[in-house]
């Protein structure tokens, strides 16, 4: 390990032997002036964002405007860390919430401040310090949050932005500084980490893949279902875990649902990603692009039909594509990782629900129904950590925001996020 590297995980360790001291309230004060400083400086930190991975500027500032907003959140959130007292016959009757230490979190390219906040927050609010190895095209994002966070007034230490590569995260997670490790990326590098945590006796959370239903019932608002699924499948160029892939349509209403779809999903045209009036704009890397259109090639190669082509324009710039998939076709079992949706026709409810639970990944899904029956119906059987009713899936910093099956584990957001990575400690006796 590079001697840099280590100073900055023993740095973090020593950071934590104070940081696990300050009050909670005083830990919520200084999270309330990093969220001003990103408020305040929105714009600046947008850029970095669209220069790193080419998300539309627009889109880029909402994501440091949403970073502030879950920033205040936490720092108005009562503090649920306090010891809870339990009714027993023993003078000791407690549970302490115990901060473990230093957290690696490993964080993807899509959303990169967001991603990155979205886990470090509550886990430095519990008392935690932080140490950061971002995606490689994001170390500007992960520096500028080190800045922020130090600007606001953290002690050094409580957050530093590794950079460094895939092939040193063994050996980081592996060192005795390290407590634990949140991840969000894809399926592989999930397994890859968990079993690295696991092997080293250490507290793992994982925020992984998704290829998430979004549901069309024949008694749906058919106007606000189409403009939000476009929305839902081509924000960031499709580069969202949550974001809606398969499109599980009653096959009732097909033929006046589908026209209004195709009309919304064509206003999505790539265009240059600093023009605040662009929707879309390329995906993050070229090499990216060219695994699209593999799998593009593969689900056609195995029965899918085309509704729209996934038309390349440049290195990593697609006119977004649509296509007809039937059950059993492989490319279901996969995550697709921009501009391509996929579209399904369900004879019932019953097959709608069966289509969308028949897959690996368990993240959210979205049903546009009136009825309150179905909604429950849904709601009930659906395998996912997230149901959406008539609204497309986002992240909400009041709600848990989690995955099952290859989705992943542990909770992300909310006042549950606070016991991510804590030990509970029990003190009993007389």
């Amino acid at each position: 390990m590079e001697q840099s590297i280590e100073n900055k995980l023993i740095k973090a360790d020593k950071a934590f032997s104070e940081w696990k001291k300050i009050p909670f309230e005083h830990r919520q004060k200084l999270i309330a002036k990093a969220a001003e400083i990103l408020k305040t400086r929105s714009e600046e930190f947008g850029a970095i964002i669209t220069s790193e991975m080419n998300k539309p500027i627009s889109q880029a500032i909402a994501e440091i405007e949403k970073c502030a907003l879950m920033m205040n959140y936490y720092a108005d959130a009562e503090n649920i860390l306090q010891p809870e007292k339990i009714e027993s016959e023993y003078t000791y009757s407690e549970i302490h919430f115990i901060p473990k230490g230093v957290i690696l979190g490993i964080m993807p390219w899509n959303f990169p401040f967001w991603q990155v906040l979205r886990f470090a927050i509550p886990a430095i609010l519990a008392g935690n310090t932080v140490v950061l190895k971002h995606a490689s095209i994001c170390f500007g994002s992960g520096n500028a949050i080190e800045k922020v966070l130090l600007e606001a007034g953290f002690p050094e230490g409580v957050f530093q932005n590794l950079e460094i590569g895939h092939q040193d995260v063994k050996e980081v997670l592996e060192h005795q500084a390290i407590s634990g490790v949140s991840l969000t990326g894809s399926e592989k590098a999930g397994a890859e980490v968990a079993s690295i945590a696991g092997q080293n006796i250490k507290k793992s959370l994982l925020e992984l893949g998704g290829s998430d239903a979004f549901i069309v019932l024949d008694d749906a608002d058919f106007d606000e279902a189409a403009k939000v699924g476009a929305l839902a499948r081509l924000q960031n160029c499709g580069q969202t875990c949550v974001a809606a892939k398969r499109f599980i349509i009653d096959e009732k209403i097909e033929d006046v649902f589908l026209p209004k779809f195709i009309e919304e999903y064509k206003k999505y045209i790539p265009a240059d990603p600093m023009d605040k009036e662009t929707k879309i704009a390329g995906m993050a890397r070229p090499d990216l692009a060219d695994d699209l259109e593999k799998q593009f090639r593969k689900a056609l190669e195995n029965g899918a039909e085309i509704i729209l082509p996934l038309e390349r324009i440049s290195d990593n710039e697609f006119k977004p594509g649509l296509i007809r998939v039937n059950e059993g076709n492989p490319i279901l079992q996969e995550e697709l990782f921009g501009p391509l949706g996929m579209v399904m026709t369900a004879g019932n409810d019953e097959e709608a629900l069966q289509l969308a639970n028949d897959i690996p990944f368990g993240l959210s899904n979205s049903v546009w129904t009136k009825d309150k029956a179905r909604q429950l119906f849904f709601i009930e059987n659906l395998e996912s950590g997230t149901v959406n009713i008539n609204r497309m899936t986002s992240s909400d910093p009041r709600f848990p925001f989690g995955g099952t099956k290859s989705s992943g584990y542990g909770t992300e957001l909310s006042l549950l996020a606070l016991k991510e990575f804590v030990t509970a400690k029990t003190v009993v006796g007389n």
